[in-house]
């Protein structure tokens, strides 16, 4: 039986890894007591007893738990920012060359932020088979439902007297300092970041990330792109997708509940969108978080996910 704690399981994040989990046979939870999830002492307990531990915590805090553990045997799952590009932190993306196995040796893992995860699915296998060079200017946009904002943004869109300006998509990140912008550009293997506009709107979750290119940036043209796709994503949580489309129309909200991530390619006459649609609390978030956890366990890396 594994051992698992979750430290900061009354975020979002938290919660659904806990919900998920609640239902294995093959895992026991370390739970906390309202009184004492925040005290040192406990925490620090908590994180030495565990075989596997997430942090579900801001930047800082989840620095302060890595800092709590004491032992060698302690496998950590970070879902911050924290560690996503730090020496000795494996990326924790198991579709990208030679990570899953990366993953499953490792005691160090970093989960990908959300909007990230489907840029660097459909930009980093491109930049690997030279069909996208490295030093691209690339622009990217995303749209994700207002449960990536945490619980403090949940309570915004669903109170009773919300802000008006709530009703339409908001674009945020206008500073071009976003913090998934360094793992973006590193993970691909980018001499530069994408120019990157997210935008939320008034939906629960479900995302869609998309790049827009031209098709003369891939050498082989748009057919090479896909073919790149066709080769690495077949399952069993990323597929590609030949026509993903509604009838001309494209949801961000079609994976809103399932932890798959669905890949394709759209567009005419050289002008192309790549784009990825996922749940930003499935593969963005706590799916992909469940999926390391089943590669550091051994088993099914699909285990306890909705796809």
């Amino acid at each position: 039986m594994t051992k698992v704690f979750i430290d900061g399981s009354a975020g979002t994040t938290g919660l659904r890894i806990y919900q998920r989990l609640a239902e294995r046979r093959d895992v026991e939870l370390i739970v906390l007591g309202e009184d004492v999830r925040k005290d040192p002492g406990a925490r620090r307990e908590a994180l030495n007893g565990a075989d596997i531990a997430f942090l579900c915590l801001p930047d800082a805090a989840a620095v302060e738990a890595v800092s709590l553990i004491e032992n060698d045997h302690t496998a950590v799952i970070d879902t911050s920012t924290a560690h996503r590009t730090a020496p000795g932190w494996v990326y924790g993306m198991a579709e990208l060359a030679g990570q899953r196995e990366r993953i499953r040796t490792s005691k160090r893992v970093a989960n990908p932020g959300c909007h990230a995860s489907g840029f660097i699915a459909l930009v980093a296998p491109l930049v690997k088979a030279g069909v996208l060079s490295a030093d691209a200017k690339l622009s990217c946009f995303s749209l994700t439902g207002y449960s990536g904002g945490g619980k403090k943004m949940i309570a915004e869109y669903e109170g009773s007297e919300r802000d008006p300006l709530l009703d339409a998509p908001r674009q945020y990140g206008l500073g071009q300092t976003h913090k998934h912008l360094k793992e973006m550009a590193c993970l691909c293997g980018l001499e530069s970041p994408p120019v990157f506009s997210p935008i939320v709107a008034d939906y629960y979750s479900g995302m869609e990330v998309c790049v827009p290119v031209h098709e003369e940036l891939l050498a082989g043209g748009v057919e090479a792109a896909r073919q790149v796709y066709r080769e690495v994503y077949r399952g069993p949580v990323v597929r590609y997708v030949e026509d993903a489309g509604e009838s001309g129309f494209m949801s961000a909200s079609a994976l809103s509940g399932r932890d798959a991530m669905e890949i394709s390619v759209c567009g005419s006459e050289g002008r192309l969108v790549l784009t990825a649609r996922f749940d930003n609390l499935g593969k963005g978030a706590s799916g992909a978080a469940i999926q390391n956890m089943n590669l550091l366990m051994g088993v099914d890396e699909t285990a306890g996910l909705i796809l």
